[in-house]
């Protein structure tokens, strides 16, 4: 199987490459990689205590960021390295203060993770909650290398726990120890004799607890929205903007509308705004332009987000029609209603607060309407939806405390 395995990823690699002359994203993938090295030589050497941390994508890092920060305030002798899989999480953070060195992860082949592992000699390996990578862990475990895997959560259909899954297995008993979500996580790895487990539950609600501690506010924003209610959609796709568009046209509430797309490309920002019958300015334009004489701000940059839910008292977070849901806990922390699109299976969190009444699913323009009108019209309604979500955001922290405990035992 290990064989077999090893010749797949050696020719994944192949068409990886190959693709990339067409495609940007793939470029980014193959040639982000061809740089790994030369970045450990530039910032690890050799003798450093380095602590190794991998995440798939940026969802994983804001995920093991609480722990990460916790290391870095108490272990500043150590150095830190963030290896990530994705180009859209290692391009926004390549330039991050809280590692010493981000890289791409190579391909999980035999040499490439053999490479990797003697050129950082990490004292300790964090993989944040679903990376599992064999040839990677197998070698962290000849070496005695403690490995954990927080924030993990475990699904029957996924391959672990599947007659054919005997690799994948074989890779989950390398880890030292799993901090999971939940009991059910615990109960699926019980069943393939894996006992070293801690439910610690999520440390993304530790990260979002922080940015109630952080300075949140944005002039533009207290501009913008003056004295006005403020409903803010975050990363919307077409089909989650095609459900608000009918109301925003016709409102006519005293309200300040913000919309931050996922998609950011020129072509899809301008149609975007000539879609909007109100007066709607782009975030790029606010240099030319008084916000308080517009009624809707599209941002057309990223990094913003969180701080601009702090001035909202609707909040829609998109991707729930069909391409995934983006992340619900930021605007939930901030004690606010929370409205997403039907699809939003898997997702632990939103089903979770679906079924407490704190966000409210709308599949069509007339369920968005009831429900804007109602959460506008309805004060009182609208302040217990959102303490909804910000007691069950504060009544989830403290993974990161747990995880921390355990991480002082090893160093």
């Amino acid at each position: 199987m290990n064989y077999i395995y090893n010749a797949i990823a050696y020719f994944s690699w192949f068409l990886l490459k190959t693709t990339a002359i067409f495609q940007p994203k793939i470029k980014l993938f193959v040639d982000g990689r061809k740089k790994t090295f030369s970045i450990l030589d530039t910032s690890i050497q050799k003798g450093d205590s380095v602590i190794w941390v991998h995440v798939a994508s940026l969802g994983e890092f804001e995920q093991g960021l609480p722990v990460i920060e916790k290391i870095k305030s108490e272990y500043p002798s150590y150095k830190i390295v963030i290896s990530f899989f994705s180009p859209s999480g290692y391009e926004v953070k390549k330039n991050t203060p809280v590692a010493d060195a981000v890289v791409y992860l190579p391909i999980d082949t035999l040499a490439n993770a053999k490479r990797f592992i003697d050129r950082i000699d990490p004292k300790l390996a964090i993989f944040v909650k679903y990376e599992i990578w064999p040839n990677y862990l197998n070698i962290l475990r000849k070496k005695g290398i403690p490995t954990l895997l927080i924030s993990a959560i475990f699904r029957e259909e996924q391959v672990f726990f599947k007659w054919y899954g005997g690799l994948m297995r074989k890779a989950l008993r390398t880890f030292t120890h799993f901090f999971v979500q939940d009991g059910k996580s615990v109960g699926l790895l019980k069943h393939i004799q894996l006992t070293n487990t801690t439910i610690s539950g999520d440390t993304r609600f530790d990260r979002v607890a922080e940015i109630l501690e952080q300075d949140n506010s944005l002039p533009f924003m207290e501009e913008f929205k003056g004295a006005s209610l403020c409903y803010v959609a975050g990363s919307t796709w077409p089909a989650d903007e095609d459900i608000m568009l009918p109301f925003i046209n016709e409102s006519r509430d005293p309200i300040k509308f913000v919309l931050a797309p996922h998609n950011i490309k020129p072509e899809h920002i301008v149609s975007l705004k000539n879609s909007i019958a109100k007066k709607t300015l782009l975030y790029s334009e606010l240099d030319q332009n008084d916000p308080k004489q517009f009624e809707v701000l599209i941002i057309d940059t990223i990094g913003l987000l969180t701080k601009i839910y702090s001035y909202a008292d609707i909040a829609y977070v998109g991707g729930a029609f069909g391409t995934g849901l983006h992340n619900t806990l930021e605007p939930a922390v901030y004690g606010i209603p929370i409205i997403i699109g039907p699809d939003y299976s898997g997702f632990k969190e939103a089903e979770t607060l679906v079924r407490k009444k704190g966000i409210i699913v709308v599949e069509s323009n007339q369920q968005f309407n009831n429900t804007m009108t109602q959460l506008l019209k309805q004060p009182e309604y609208s302040k217990q939806t959102g303490e909804i979500n910000g007691n069950f955001v504060g009544s989830h922290i403290g993974a990161s405390i747990q995880i921390m405990a355990y991480v002082r035992t090893l160093l």
